[in-house]
């Protein structure tokens, strides 16, 4: 009932220096010092984390969920999110959406799915619609989807600048905004919009005329602002503005040969061009495919994210690049958790949701991992699977 993890180096993500945790059920139920009742509370385990870094549990909020793909035919639908996938890579919250396959995956599977995920341990939530607009709603519209699903937070990824887009105006794209927003004030959730960005020259321009609109940039999520050299510098000149940026940390050698911008890079030039941590996030486009085209745009091959390479990524910036550990901590975690308003996420806090990493302090690899205050990771090794994994 009662787990006591003591004299770990604590990032909440602001610094803490090294102090416990009292975890009971699901909930951070005590932080300081020195806990008072270590000896006299009964059905206490205690760790001793000495020698290791505690942070928040990893918040993945870009996660094809019931699987992506399919841009080079139904063979190439990829497989649904496993949770030994989520513990490995240390995520213990998901925020689920479609992508360009809005045909044969749907915003009911969607639902399904990231029901299960909560079921088995963990923590998620989802996003309505996909790359096409009209939406396909299941409520009859994305203000009525985000006001009456609770699973839903917001809309999206609504594919622009790119080829499998819809390619909706600039009029269409506001409306949707504004229904999100909406939706998202009558039932007091984010009602975000997550934005996927292609490799067309268009770039960023809705999303810039949506600066000068009514509806705040704190409303929209722009995904995979690293994909490309040209994309990225706008990325920067947002993020400067006061929008959102998200990178995307699934990627392949010849994406970077290709001039997609390596994650670590993009965060400490966005840092350096003065866009704070609390505004930028990486994202694993876990589960989603990632098609490769020709010259002719026509499909040439592809690979598949996984949510892994967030921690993976995490670990990477930490070591090559002068980055402070909190504000690395807080694009895996915090960022998101805060934006999309998912309460008890991304912190350690007296009441907060029990979701911790623990990770050696020099090599910085995962060795223990709380979801909900269930141990699901202990010595590097996963403890649980998901329903139908061997």
């Amino acid at each position: 009932m009662f787990v006591l993890i003591k004299n770990a180096d604590v990032f909440a993500p602001e610094p803490l220096g090294i102090s416990s945790i009292l975890i009971s059920h699901d909930k951070i139920a005590w932080l300081g010092k020195d806990f008072p009742a270590e000896k006299t509370l009964p059905d206490l385990e205690i760790i001793d984390a000495a020698g290791k870094i505690m942070i928040p549990g990893i918040v993945d909020g870009h996660v094809h969920v019931t699987g992506g793909g399919g841009e080079g035919g139904f063979a190439t639908r990829t497989p649904e999110l496993a949770l030994s996938d989520m513990i490995k890579g240390g995520v213990t919250t998901v925020i689920g959406l479609l992508g360009t396959d809005d045909v044969t995956r749907s915003a009911g599977a969607l639902i399904a799915k990231t029901n299960a995920i909560r079921a088995e341990g963990m923590s998620a939530w989802a996003m309505t619609g996909s790359y096409q607009l009209p939406v396909k709603s299941l409520c009859g519209g994305v203000r009525d989807d985000i006001a009456l699903i609770e699973p839903f937070i917001g809309v999206g990824e609504v594919a622009l600048s790119d080829h499998r887009s819809s390619q909706p105006t600039f009029e269409e794209f506001m409306r949707l905004a504004a229904a999100a927003r909406v939706g998202g004030m009558l039932s007091g959730k984010a009602g975000v919009v997550n934005v996927h960005l292609g490799d067309a020259p268009s770039g960023l321009d809705y999303l810039f005329r949506a600066a000068k609109t009514e509806i705040p940039p704190s409303q929209f999520i722009p995904t995979h602002m690293n994909r490309n050299p040209e994309l990225f510098k706008e990325a920067c000149r947002y993020g400067a503005m006061g929008g959102y940026v998200d990178l995307t940390t699934s990627t392949t050698p010849q994406f970077l040969d290709e001039g997609e911008v390596e994650c670590g890079r993009a965060l400490s030039e966005l840092l350096a061009a003065g866009v704070p941590a609390r505004r930028i996030s990486f994202s694993s486009d876990g589960q989603g495919s990632m098609p490769f085209f020709d010259e002719a745009g026509d499909f040439a091959g592809l690979t598949i994210g996984r949510v892994t390479s967030i921690f993976e990524t995490f670990r990477s910036t930490v070591k090559n690049y002068d980055i402070l550990f909190e504000d690395a901590v807080r694009v895996v975690s915090t960022t998101a958790a805060d934006h999309c308003k998912l309460s008890g996420k991304g912190h350690i806090k007296e009441g907060c949701d029990a979701d911790l990493i623990l990770m050696d302090a020099g090599s910085l690899e995962l060795d223990t991992l709380f979801a909900r205050g269930r141990k699901m990771m202990s010595g590097g090794r996963p403890l649980v699977k998901g329903t139908f994994e061997q």
